[in-house]
């Protein structure tokens, strides 16, 4: 029995953009099902707002095939607007105007009749919680209540496909977790949601599929599960320059004489000029019983870490 492969909202291959000798986008390939997450990760500057750009038709690409709800943004630009909703990284709502009036400002645009129009504001009001605020400005509003406006300007016009261009930023933890929510509402009424974010936690949280966009390469993708276990356990490998060092390490620690354990070495007081952390060479001396094994695991321990960040870096850029 053959299953029958779901629709995509969004299709691209090969997706090319430079500035001049600069490269934004190196030969991106998406491939998006209908009434699911998208979540592209990536660190500011990585490409990501050039991404729905050019997938919203706001700029054209240098290169590459793409679709956008069954359409090409090349030939069909007024076909892809009119199925698509964007909101940007920055609110786009006007501060002379109230809510409602923003809202039916969207209608207008929108070729809503008066009466379709007003219905369309008032549900878009209430469902977002913003009755109570609809005859004031937005200047007045907090930034969560803001945002909220923003994207409920986004679905006057019913899309099918919204782009969320890191919509949680500078929005304090409740108004983040109000707004993940309205992602979830969104996705169960059928729309397609292109999220972009700098967030590996609103990633893991909302998206069936993330990828990782880094220097105009997606240098991973995959549910949040399986790029979970892309990545290794941690830990920490001690490394001993003599042989006779491994061995005092490995040792069991020597009686102690009955009484009081020795007291530390006289020197200079905690946090005088003075005052350093002991060297490795100084660590691999120490006596068996002393916290010699610590002070060599912390010395190894700082050259992991590095040597981990470093290989990582490495992966990244392959």
């Amino acid at each position: 029995m053959t299953t029958s492969r779901p629709a995509r909202a969004i299709t691209a291959t090969g997706l090319r953009k430079a500035y001049g000798e600069q490269v934004v986008l190196d030969g991106i390939d998406l491939d998006i099902p209908e009434g699911t997450v998208f979540s592209l990760l990536g660190p500011n500057g990585a490409g990501k707002t050039t991404v729905v750009q050019i997938l919203s038709t706001l700029i054209r690409a240098d290169g590459g095939e793409f679709r956008v709800a069954g359409h090409d943004p090349a030939k069909e630009p007024d076909a892809v607007r009119a199925a698509i909703g964007v909101t940007g990284q920055f609110s786009a709502v006007d501060d002379l105007l109230t809510g409602e009036e923003n809202l039916l400002l969207m209608a207008e645009l929108h070729h809503l009749g008066r009466r379709e129009g007003r219905r369309r504001a008032a549900e878009l009001l209430e469902r977002f919680d913003l009755a109570g605020a609809a005859r004031k400005t937005p200047a007045t509003y907090s930034g969560g209540m803001r945002r909220r406006l923003d994207i409920a300007m986004t679905l006057v016009g019913e899309p099918r496909v919204i782009f969320l261009d890191e919509p949680t930023t500078g929005l304090d933890p409740r108004s983040r977790h109000t707004m993940w929510q309205i992602v979830r509402d969104l996705v169960a009424g059928g729309v397609t949601v292109f999220l972009t974010t700098q967030y590996l936690e609103e990633a893991d949280e909302l998206a069936d599929r993330i990828a990782v966009l880094n220097g105009g390469k997606l240098v991973a993708e995959g549910t949040a599960e399986e790029l979970k276990r892309r990545i290794p356990g941690g830990h920490v490998r001690l490394r001993f320059t003599r042989p006779e060092d491994l061995e005092r390490a490995a040792a069991p620690p020597a009686a102690s004489p009955p009484g009081p354990p020795p007291g530390p070495p006289p020197g200079p007081p905690a946090g005088s000029p003075a005052h350093s952390a002991r060297p490795a060479s100084a660590c691999a001396s120490a006596p068996a019983w002393s916290p010699a094994r610590a002070c060599r695991a912390l010395a190894a321990a700082r050259r992991s870490t590095a040597e981990l960040s470093t290989r990582s870096s490495g992966r990244a850029r392959r």
